[in-house]
C-alpha cells in the first residue's frame, strides 16, 4: 500500500477501513470495481453517494500541490459502474496553466481505462469554472450529475447558458470512441504505446491528435492522450494527463527515465513546448518526439 493512504485510513470508520485497506495494495489502479463497491457498501451500510463522499479523502491523498497546498479529490462514476479516483496536480516552478484539476484527473483516469462516459462526479470542493467547462465537453455532459458534500445537482445547473462542442458543430464529444489513422514503423514498446494512445486522442478543433508515453525506472509505462475543449483553454495536454495517471497509480515522477510524444503532423498546433516545460519540472529527461 502506498504510504500516502496511511493517515487517511486512520480517519475512516473501522467497518469501512477494514474492507478498503486490502484493496489499496501495490496494484491499486485508483479505481474500484463493481464487486469492490458492493463490498464497501455492505461493510459501511452507506448509500452510494455517502460512500463516495467517505472515500474522497483517499482521492485527495493522491494530490500533488506544491504551489497552492490545496488538496482536491474527485471520484468519477463510469458508465460501466466502476468508480475512478482523481486528484489535482501542480508542477513546481512551472506556470499554473500546466496544473491538472481533480475533476480532469478522475475523468481522464476513467477515459484511459476504456470508459465512454461519466454519470456522476463527486468532489470535495465546488468545481471551478475551468472544470465546469471541461466537463461540458463530455459525451454525457447533458445528464452528468455533480455531487458535493452538501448538495447534488446537474452540471447544467452549475453551467447555465453553456458553450460546448455542439456550438462548433461537433457531435463526437470527449470520451466517445476515437480511432485516428496514424501510422509509424517502430519496434520500440514506448513509441508504440504513445502511438496507440494518440489514435484515441480527442482533438476535433485543431486535429492535433497526440499522446505521451512515460517509462519509469521500474519498467512501467503510463500514457496520456490530448483532450481538447471547445473553449480551448480547458484542454488537457497529453503530458499532464500521463503524469496525473502515473501518480494515481503510485508512480514517482522523479523516476521517469523516458518520455515520448507522438502527434499528428497535420495538426494546427503542437504539444512539444508544453511537454518539454513539464519535463523540465521533473528532471533531466529529454523529450523524444515524432510527428506522424
Amino acid at each position: 500500500m502506498h504510504p500516502r493512504f496511511a493517515k487517511i485510513l486512520d480517519q475512516l470508520p473501522t467497518s469501512l477501513r477494514d474492507v478498503v485497506t486490502p484493496m489499496l495494495g501495490d496494484d491499486f489502479a485508483a479505481s474500484f470495481s463493481q464487486d469492490q463497491i458492493q463490498q464497501l457498501l455492505a461493510a459501511s451500510q452507506l448509500a452510494e453517494r455517502e460512500l463516495r463522499l467517505a472515500l474522497l479523502p483517499l482521492a485527495a491523498a493522491c494530490s500533488v500541490a506544491p504551489i497552492s497546498r490545496f488538496f482536491v479529490g474527485a471520484i468519477a462514476c463510469g458508465l460501466s459502474g466502476r468508480w475512478y479516483l482523481g486528484a489535482n496536480m501542480e508542477f513546481a516552478g512551472q506556470g499554473l496553466f500546466h496544473s491538472v484539476h481533480a475533476e480532469q484527473s478522475a475523468i481522464s483516469n476513467a477515459w484511459l481505462s476504456g470508459e465512454t462516459g461519466i454519470s456522476e462526479i463527486t468532489v470535495n470542493y465546488t468545481p471551478c469554472g475551468h472544470c465546469r467547462q471541461f466537463m461540458n465537453e463530455l459525451s454525457t455532459a447533458k445528464a452528468l450529475k455533480v455531487s458535493l458534500p452538501d448538495t447534488i445537482s446537474t452540471l447544467q445547473a452549475f453551467l447555465p447558458h453553456s458553450f460546448g462542442p455542439a456550438d462548433l458543430d461537433i457531435s463526437d464529444a470527449l470520451m466517445s470512441p476515437q480511432h485516428h489513422d496514424l501510422t509509424l514503423s517502430s519496434d520500440d514498446a514506448l513509441v508504440l504505446a504513445a502511438l496507440a494512445a494518440a489514435r484515441q486522442s480527442y482533438a476535433p478543433y485543431s486535429q492535433d491528435f497526440a499522446a505521451v508515453a512515460l517509462e519509469f525506472n521500474d519498467g512501467r509505462i503510463f500514457c496520456g492522450r490530448y483532450a481538447e475543449n471547445a473553449a480551448f483553454n480547458p484542454s488537457l495536454p497529453p503530458m499532464q494527463m500521463a503524469c496525473a495517471h502515473a501518480v494515481l497509480n503510485g508512480a514517482d515522477l522523479g523516476e521517469v527515465r523516458r518520455a515520448v510524444l507522438i502527434e499528428n503532423s497535420k495538426g494546427q498546433i503542437s504539444q512539444q513546448d508544453a511537454a518539454r516545460s513539464v519535463l523540465k519540472a521533473l528532471g533531466k529527461v529529454e523529450l523524444e518526439y515524432q510527428a506522424v
